[in-house]
């Protein structure tokens, strides 16, 4: 227990790191994303996110289980106070990762011309295209630095890389689109700031690697540690690239079978909105990859359990109390933000924000814990069953039903997969999700979600006046809830108290919330 405690809380003091850089660069990004859609509206912007999806789509080829293999052996080794073997993992891995991007962006320009013309029929996205595929290169620089940090718990310097990127990115793209440049400015501004913050992440991580001991021979480590890197990765990256290629996949041929693009530009407003409950889902799953990797199945079950159970609980408490409240609150939030011209897109956000329910079914969780175990085949194969089932049923439901269909689609594919892991997962490991929890919480957010989403329409204010209400009706409900459920437990708290010690002045905040939870269950004698 105090090895998962302790685990626990190093691993929520990773996530708060993660937590601020993604809240203070998504609401840096946001606001640019705001002016940009507004600016551009949903034709223009339609067609800038199309021209992304060819380079988007060619970084899925770019790591190879890399970044990966840098995360859980720089974890382990730390775990184990073999430190000095970690320098040798960053250098290859960053090299890896530098080379193919590089090789990935070059084919990404030779191909732009037929990508715009005989793919997308829309000739006008060629130059778009040239332009964001140096986005790239800039994402190995990005990928292979993130990896460094996370593996050297050092989530602090992926934030002030994600913010000081962001704040590049906003600035250069409303300052170009306002200059008149366009949808070639956003490309641009895009393209550039990504470089931006490619430079920034690789120069923190040459800082990290000269505070690191120094190995015996590095030629030696970086040769036999590339081998050892790819056979670990290689099975991990090849679910990976099967997963996001599905996704990209759905990407890639909605704009052959959908000629709006306002649609598409509705789609990608869902889409860039729905990143606010990744602010609460991102760090979980950043730091249970390397905070898995310093248990062993064998050796350390009883803590292993602990971690799993305590991993999905306390993901769902965050997580799916925010995904409820994003559905029930989808209309008000886009036209508060955008608009009214992107009239399809609460539809959207509501169907995208389901998939992040599968939490409390362990989504999070799982693949980390079979990554973190090595169990990087069955991961693959995991994958290749979503695939198997993703690409037929996406075809057809996009050919039918547009953007709704390629929504459906990437919410069911992945289930049997998800099944099939919690079997194995009981069988092999004795591992198993607390469902009469994830019951729990997940009946409290769906009642508050109800009553807010009837409360607020009900109410004849502008959207703004129906989005503040909504936001207190949904904590009001939620809260006694979560509590008159027991879905949040005395222990709970305590467990809670001693994840968040760690947080600096945010412990001051967590506390003060914790004891308003736990007077009000004095209160109701809970």
């Amino acid at each position: 227990m105090n090895k998962a405690a302790d685990i626990g809380k190093v691993s929520a003091k990773g996530s708060f790191h993660v937590l601020w850089g993604l809240v203070i660069s998504n609401i840096i990004l946001a606001v640019g994303t705001i002016f940009i859609a507004r600016l551009l509206g949903p034709e223009m912007y339609g067609l800038y996110n199309i021209a992304l999806v060819a380079p988007v789509l060619m970084t899925i080829f770019r790591d190879w289980g890399i970044s990966y293999a840098m995360v859980r052996f720089s974890a382990q080794y730390k775990a184990e106070n073999r430190s000095a073997k970690i320098r040798s993992i960053l250098i290859t891995g960053l090299v890896f990762d530098i080379c193919i991007g590089f090789a990935l962006t070059i084919v990404s320009l030779l191909l732009s011309d037929y990508l715009a013309i005989d793919v997308f029929n829309r000739p006008v996205v060629t130059p778009l295209i040239r332009i964001t595929s140096f986005y790239i290169f800039a994402n190995a620089l990005i990928g292979g630095a993130t990896a460094a940090f996370t593996g050297t718990d050092r989530m602090e310097l992926n934030s002030l890389m994600l913010v000081f990127g962001a704040a590049a990115k906003t600035a250069l793209m409303i300052t170009l689109v306002v200059l008149g440049f366009g949808i070639y400015g956003a490309s641009i501004g895009f393209t550039a700031s990504s470089i931006i913050a490619g430079l920034i992440g690789i120069l923190f991580t040459l800082m990290v690697y000269r505070g690191l001991p120094k190995p015996s021979d590095i030629k030696l480590e970086i040769r036999a540690y590339l081998a050892k890197m790819l056979r670990y990765g290689v099975p991990l990256s090849l679910s990976v690239m099967v997963t996001a290629l599905l996704a990209q996949f759905y990407a890639f041929i909605l704009p052959i079978y959908v000629i709006d693009n306002t649609v598409i530009g509705n789609l990608k407003i869902a889409q860039n909105f729905v990143v606010l409950i990744a602010f609460f889902s991102t760090p979980i799953v950043t730091m249970l990859f390397p905070a898995f990797s310093k248990l062993d199945v064998e050796r350390d079950k009883e803590q292993l359990k602990i971690a799993f159970q305590f991993s999905i609980k306390y993901a769902s408490l965050l997580v799916v109390p925010v995904a409820c409240l994003i559905m029930a609150l989808s209309g008000p939030v886009v036209f508060t933000l955008y608009g009214t011209t992107y009239q399809t897109a609460p539809a959207f956000l509501a169907l995208l924000a389901v998939t992040y329910l599968y939490t409390g079914f362990g989504s999070l969780s799982i693949g980390n814990l079979f990554s973190s175990q090595g169990q990087t085949r069955l991961v693959l194969i995991l994958s290749v069953i979503s695939a198997v089932i993703g690409f037929p049923v996406g075809l057809v439901l996009i050919v039918q039903y547009g953007a709704f269909g390629l929504i459906v689609a990437s919410l069911t594919a992945s289930l049997p997969s998800l099944l099939i892991s919690l079997y194995w997962t009981k069988k092999y490991y004795g591992l198993t999700v607390d469902w009469e929890s994830s019951a729990k919480i997940l009946m409290s957010s769906v009642v508050a979600a109800v009553l807010t989403y009837f409360t607020a329409s009900q109410i004849g204010f502008a959207s703004w006046g129906q989005l503040i209400i909504g936001v207190l009706i949904f904590v009001l409900v939620l809260i006694p809830a979560m509590v008159l459920s027991r879905a949040v437990t005395r222990s709970d708290l305590s467990n809670l108290r001693l994840m968040s010690s760690g947080l600096g002045t945010l412990t001051g905040i967590v506390d003060k919330i914790l004891n308003t939870i736990e007077k009000l269950m004095t209160l109701l004698k809970i």
